[in-house]
């Protein structure tokens, strides 16, 4: 299969535009019928370019148009520049870009959707160069990128701006290496690979693969998150019919390592022969030489099949790990909904009970005079007076008990589910925070143990911190301790204490569940990391867990015995009264 070849020169001079701009790019709300624009970077091949023709082509291309058919969309496809893309975007000109990396820098002000593609990033270098193998091996030396791209934005944030190079696309970073100015490239390693077949720089060659690896995929401005959704949801579709394979296979396979053609075979086969012919007694030499250098390039591309295939697994992975963390996402806008429509007829009970039970003790009078006429015989709703009179006040203040707690409980989920990207600390009650997610698991408690108990210590000193976050790393900790009990009748505890000599509040959560293996201890944070992923574990728990422990100053601790059950506790720096108050 033939990639099109894109006008590198063109398109870098601006020549090639799709449509003109319109004055703005429309909400998702206006009428049926309006077109998507989808931003363009016209010099990223094989991922997204403008071909000979002047139409835009390359994978995200091809996946856009598959989407838009399966969901029934229109999109319109805008070009430029990167620089102006992303700057279309963020002015409402464009509503997504269809190919951007990762970053926490960018997730500030765009929403992603979950990856169609894990980039691996490499180090170019002319032939002859000192080979590196990180990015941090290139401090001090002049790299050359792609401005405005992830790794520029990557290695100006660890300290390099002073020796970056800046080009206004890939192909002018990688011409300039050429020539024979700088002396690396950092640079999406696909990308770079068809930009050097397609201008024949046969001097450049990458020097260290897989030095960053990002996620690759469609982004919006913030507030557009239902615009991810339609591309989420029509990318699983694509991938579920095959579609997506398919397009994959036409535009990045072509690009993966081959191996020996029939010219490199000949060569090798010649420098046997010749020495054969010249000097018999060499042969076993030169075929032991040859052997030596057969198996060499074998090993080579024994390991860059296995470095596919394990790259290929881990994109399945995380794909597979993120659709979970969105469906995670979307439950929580939806508990919000749900305990909304549940607390306005819930409030109605609270309204109305206590006024039932008071008209109820002021028609008690009455009804007791009717008592006395009709004596035994008298009934309430079907049932012997005498007992309606004792028991009813006390049905009442159950329902209004139920109520109340119903009311709890819903306030506890909607805090939970609610979002905070930069979460305000504030003095805080950790007992409180710990009786609220005990309420919200109670639950998945009560099913897993008959032996759960709750100790929170006594006048504990308030701490600075977010009651959200923290209860979310509680009820992640109880439930994961729930789940490792083999029966009901092994026990969990949650416990809370002072420790005046180092000023903290600790937390820990005990269960005498089937404990951890001690090879796996030190990977319980790494994400998508899961000893439990044939019952659907994600592997996110523990990760984001430990993040907002460290975000809080603490760090989670893990103590464990096989059979014996786990122990998981925090500590966060106690305040003063004053500072509390």
């Amino acid at each position: 299969m033939t990639v099109p070849r894109p006008l590198l020169a063109l398109a870098s001079a601006g020549v090639l535009a799709l449509t003109a701009p319109p004055a703005r790019a429309q909400p998702l709300d206006e009428p049926a019928g309006h077109a998507i624009v989808v931003g363009l970077d016209r010099d990223y091949p094989p991922y997204e370019f403008v071909d000979a023709a002047g139409h835009p082509a390359g994978f995200n291309v091809d996946l856009t148009r598959a989407i838009a058919e399966v969901m029934g969309m229109t999109v319109e496809f805008r070009s430029g520049t990167w620089a102006e893309m992303r700057a279309g975007l963020l002015s409402g000109e464009i509503d997504v870009l269809q190919g951007l990396t990762y970053s926490q820098e960018r997730a500030r002000e765009l929403d992603f959707a979950p990856p169609h593609a894990i980039i691996q990033h490499a180090i170019f270098a002319r032939r002859g160069t000192p080979p590196v193998a990180s990015l941090d091996e290139l401090r001090g030396k002049k790299v050359i990128v792609f401005g405005g791209g992830i790794m520029d934005e990557t290695l100006t944030g660890r300290g390099f701006g002073a020796d970056l190079v800046r080009t206004g696309t890939p192909a002018d970073a990688l011409r300039l290496l050429a020539s024979g100015q700088h002396e690396y490239v950092a640079l999406a390693l696909l990308p770079g690979i068809h930009i050097l077949r397609e201008l024949h720089l046969t001097n450049v060659v990458p020097v260290a693969r897989r030095v960053a690896v990002e996620r690759y995929g469609y982004a919006v401005k913030k507030g557009h998150g239902e615009l991810v959704a339609r591309f989420d949801e029509g990318l699983a579709i694509l991938k579920q019919t095959g579609r997506y394979d398919a397009i994959q296979e036409r535009w990045l396979g072509v690009l993966e390592p081959r191996g020996p053609g029939l010219r490199t075979i000949l060569e090798y086969v010649s420098l046997a022969l010749v020495p054969l012919l010249l000097v018999l007694g060499g042969t076993v030499l030169w075929s032991r030489s040859l052997q030596k250098l057969v198996a060499q390039r074998t090993a080579s591309l024994a390991r860059e099949v296995a470095e596919r295939k394990r790259s290929e697994e881990e994109l399945r992975q995380h794909q597979q790990q993120l659709i979970q963390a969105g469906k995670m996402a979307a439950l929580g806008v939806l508990v919000s909904g749900v305990a909304h429509e549940i607390n306005n007829p819930n409030g109605y009970i609270l309204l109305n009970m206590p006024i039932l039970k008071a008209a109820l003790l002021d028609a008690c009078e009455v009804l007791d005079a009717r008592r006395q006429e009709l004596g035994a015989r008298f009934e309430l709703a079907g049932l012997p007076y005498d007992r309606m009179r004792a028991e009813l006040p006390q049905m009442l203040d159950e329902m209004l008990a139920g109520g109340r707690r119903i009311k709890r409980i819903v306030d506890d989920l909607k805090n939970f589910a609610r979002r905070e990207d930069a979460p305000a600390l504030e003095p805080m009650d950790v007992n409180a925070v710990a009786a609220a997610a005990v309420r919200l698991v109670d639950v998945s408690i009560r099913k897993a143990t008959h032996r759960f108990t709750l100790e929170l210590g006594r006048d504990l000193p308030r701490v600075l911190g977010n009651p959200q976050r923290i209860e979310q790393v509680l009820v992640n900790l109880l439930l994961n301790a729930c789940q490792a009990l083999p029966g009901p009748e092994r026990a969990v505890r949650l416990a809370t204490r002072h420790d005046p000599a180092r000023g903290e509040v600790v937390v820990e959560v005990a269960d005498e569940g089937a404990g951890i293996a001690p090879e796996d201890l030190p990977r319980l944070t790494d994400p998508f990391f899961t000893t439990k992923r044939e019952t659907g574990g994600t592997g996110l728990g523990l990760s984001i867990s430990a993040t907002i422990v460290k975000e809080h100053g603490g760090a989670l601790q893990f103590e464990s015995a096989v059979g014996a059950g786990t122990t998981v506790s925090f500590a966060l720096r106690a305040i003063s009264t004053e500072a509390a108050a």
